[in-house]
């Protein structure tokens, strides 16, 4: 898990920490022996508005409901909770139900025993699920855990700086979107917005190319092979190489973050940058780092990120991330149903309705109100393969890897070749 996990996670609104439920003491079984009780140690990271208390509702109706067991949920600050989680899971005493991202985090949890298989005790329920939302949950063909939250990259940008430019379409090719960044330039516009200070943002653009050209097949090779010194790796620097030479990004981008007020969603909602390539989260963030809190509104839209010639990757593939929920090795038996329950469809329908969250109930999806969501919802349902962030596929000292060669492509300290031999060796020493 990366740091920037934070603001995808709440599509921007996680922020700083409310007050934590202290954990009461228990039982590795969740139990009170004398009164036959039991209690759900719940930690996640929904610390703040809006899903604060959704969740904290969601809870109390379920104690209720069941009479004799307690719900103790502990909210935290996402790297606060990372930080805790990793002191538990190293002391072998995961909490029942935690916030996971799946990916390679979640498998070196499997590796250690240190969660449950859940596969046979959700299969009543599971199949409402968007298939591409369990794939990062899934391990070895086994689900681990579920997603509540699910959603893409893609292309946001700004309809005013685009018919300024006398762009009337969206580009479908890398070659069209070229060609558009180069007219935007031209315009007297900056065409991209990017955080280049924190890496991940930058990951994107290499992650979806080496997609488009390889298709998710090559993706999933140098995760077994540890190997990302291949042709199709090398083509997708050579390519955002490109982009970079024609200097598309705002002035001073290697020194900005994402979501400061002179970061890279502020640059969008402030009319600054024609486009940016960020998750489904990147509507809310431009509104709350803007100047006027509002961001584009209206003048905001979404297009999927191209094809490159001659590719075998396709446009229907996707790259993103989702939220979800593990199952710690000693959680009661409870937990499992506790789960099935804030995935039912009424109560995806209240989460969805926060705005802060895109259900993975595919029956919630008519609870999504904002018209950009709603594209990414449908684009994610039609969905026919889905790439989970490399930063989180890999394991953490191959996804880090992965952001920093990146970064120093764009920077131009390093070339596509150098960069694949450095992910690579971090790959091979894993």
């Amino acid at each position: 898990m990366t740091a920037h996990l934070s603001r995808r996670s709440l599509l921007g609104l996680v922020g700083a920490g409310a007050g934590a439920l202290l954990l009461g003491g228990c039982g590795d079984d969740g139990s009170d022996s004398n009164s036959g009780s039991q209690t759900i140690d719940w930690w996640h990271i929904q610390n703040t508005e809006p899903m604060l208390p959704v969740w904290a509702a969601m809870a109390k109706e379920y104690e209720t409901a069941k009479g004799n067991l307690t719900v103790e949920i502990q909210p935290l600050e996402n790297e606060a909770f990372k930080a805790k989680l990793t002191t538990a899971t190293q002391a072998g005493s995961p909490p029942d139900l935690f916030q996971s991202w799946g990916g390679g985090v979640l498998r070196q949890q499997v590796d250690a025993g240190l969660v449950k298989d859940i596969t046979d005790d959700v299969q009543p329920w599971v199949g409402n699920l968007l298939p591409v939302s369990l794939e990062p949950f899934t391990v070895d063909g086994r689900i681990y855990g579920i997603p509540f939250d699910v959603g893409m990259v893609g292309f946001w940008y700004n309809r005013d700086l685009f018919a300024k430019a006398g762009i009337e379409a969206p580009p479908k090719s890398w070659a069209e979107l070229l060609g558009t960044v180069t007219r935007i330039k031209a315009a007297g516009i900056v065409p991209i917005a990017l955080g280049g200070k924190e890496k991940w943002p930058a990951h994107f653009y290499w992650a979806y190319l080496a997609m488009r050209i390889g298709g998710l097949d090559a993706l999933r090779r140098a995760a077994e092979d540890k190997n990302f010194d291949t042709p199709d790796f090398v083509a997708a620097g050579q390519r955002l190489k490109e982009l970079v030479d024609l200097s598309p990004f705002q002035k001073g981008f290697l020194g900005a973050d994402y979501s400061s007020p002179d970061g890279q969603a502020a640059i969008m909602g402030n009319g600054g940058a024609a486009m940016e390539l960020m998750g489904q989260w990147a509507p809310s963030v431009q509104a709350s780092a803007s100047t006027g809190k509002k961001g584009l509104g209206d003048r905001l839209a979404f297009f999927q990120f191209p094809a490159v010639e001659g590719g075998k990757g396709t446009v229907s593939e996707v790259f993103g991330g989702g939220n979800g929920f593990a199952i710690g090795r000693n959680a009661p038996a409870s937990t499992v149903d506790f789960l099935r329950v804030l995935l039912e469809v009424e109560n995806q329908r209240k989460a969805a309705a926060t705005g802060a969250v895109l259900p993975t109930n595919r029956a919630a999806a008519d609870a999504i109100e904002d018209p950009n969501s709603k594209v990414v919802a449908a684009t994610l349902a039609s969905a026919t393969g889905f790439q989970l962030y490399l930063d989180q596929a890999y394991p953490p000292a191959v996804g880090q890897q992965v952001n920093d060669s990146v970064a120093e492509l764009i920077a131009g300290s390093k070339s596509p070749e150098q960069i694949v031999k450095d992910i690579t060796a971090v790959a091979k020493s894993q």
